[in-house]
């Protein structure tokens, strides 16, 4: 009778895993199968190589996060500081883009703070630092008080408004302002018969077509509309200060827009070049350009008109000087630029009725500079 060998249950292992088999020999010779224990699995806890691998997966996911972060500061810096060699963008949003630049500052806590909540330390304190140089060199100087006492002749310019509610309390608020050379934009066939009556006993000069006037303590010559625009919105005329002649151009220039074609600035910015040929060729050589140009001194659009002239309110003021719109002013859109003149200081006036803040500048007349 033939012997039938069964095969023993494999025992399990200390750690509760199913034991191995290994051949031991039998006595007569054959071949037995012995249970051993298994060693697979009794150094690491099953679902360590999935969990160290998800936390390799979410390191590697906060690095690129804090590497985004670091990268959107540093080309924040860039455009801050080197904006005005930026290429243009598609739709004028480069000039739309420069015309905020000053409220660039406000991403600098929004990238800190995404860099926090990434713990991405390195990251914010590069988001911190980067972009806070540049533009404190940008617009360091901007907060910067730069007043001084003195001058010869205050100018004035406000956008009145055409639908200005209260054109009596508006006149009453310019002339405390005492100016010598008064510029209104945004005049109308039924507001600026008011605005020449109410001015007149305080100015004796003055000259006024379309949308633009002028009204000076001191005689006017060559006074004559500037053709910029198919209506009048930019004038030219010649005060007699002391000391010389100087050339004002008042100009109003077309309004900008954002929409889905961009930033629509085509009919201002073909204005703007004809405003610059009639200053290029003007003949005395100092020169005060006021009035509402719906452009701050940073929109690259301006800089024919700019690279001439120089900004008051940036040579001579105290902050930014931001005009529009009058109730929270985000921008400074009405300027006061001077060429062969000095600004002592600049400012802006107390809003009246109108949408724009009324703005300042006192400058001295010095002798006319040598030809350029």
């Amino acid at each position: 009778m033939t012997a039938t060998t069964r095969q023993a249950p494999a025992a399990a292992a200390p750690d509760g895993t199913a034991a191995q088999s290994s051949p031991s020999p039998k006595a007569d010779g054959r071949a037995q199968t012995v249970p051993c224990p298994s060693t697979e699995g009794t150094d690491r806890v099953p679902g360590a190589s999935a969990g160290a691998a998800d936390a390799g997966s979410r390191r590697r996911w906060w690095r690129r996060r804090g590497a985004a972060v670091t990268c959107c500061s540093f080309l924040l810096a860039v455009s801050v500081a080197g904006h005005g060699l930026l290429p243009g963008l598609p739709g004028r949003l480069s000039s739309l883009a420069e015309t905020l630049l000053p409220w660039s500052a406000l991403a600098v806590p929004v990238l800190v703070a995404a860099a926090l909540l990434r713990r991405a330390r390195a990251a914010a304190a590069l988001a911190l630092v980067v972009p806070a140089v540049a533009w404190l060199a940008t617009f360091g100087g901007a907060l910067a008080d730069k007043t001084s006492p003195g001058g010869d002749l205050t100018l004035v310019s406000h956008n009145v408004n055409q639908d200005n509610p209260d054109p009596g309390g508006t006149v009453r608020s310019l002339l405390a302002a005492r100016a010598d050379v008064l510029a209104l934009e945004e005049l109308s066939p039924a507001t600026a018969p008011a605005y020449e009556q109410a001015l007149a006993e305080a100015y004796p000069y003055h000259f006024y077509e379309g949308t633009v006037g002028l009204w000076s303590v001191h005689p006017l010559s060559d006074a004559r509309a500037v053709p910029i625009m198919p209506w009048t919105r930019a004038m030219r005329a010649t005060v007699d200060a002391p000391g010389g002649p100087l050339a004002v151009y008042v100009a109003h220039l077309p309004s900008v827009r954002v929409g889905p074609s961009g930033f629509t600035a085509g009919a201002r910015d073909e204005a703007l070049g004809l405003l610059v040929s009639e200053v290029r060729a003007e003949p005395v050589r100092r020169v005060v350009v006021l009035g509402d140009l719906n452009g701050s001194t940073d929109d690259r659009a301006l800089r024919p008109l700019t690279d001439r002239l120089v900004s008051a309110q940036a040579a001579a003021g105290a902050g930014f000087g931001f005009t529009w719109p009058a109730r929270l002013p985000v921008v400074r859109i009405d300027q006061i630029l001077l060429g062969g003149v000095r600004a002592a200081s600049a400012w802006t006036l107390p809003a009246t009725a109108s949408d724009h803040l009324p703005v300042a500048a006192r400058i001295h007349l010095s002798p006319d500079p040598a030809p350029r």
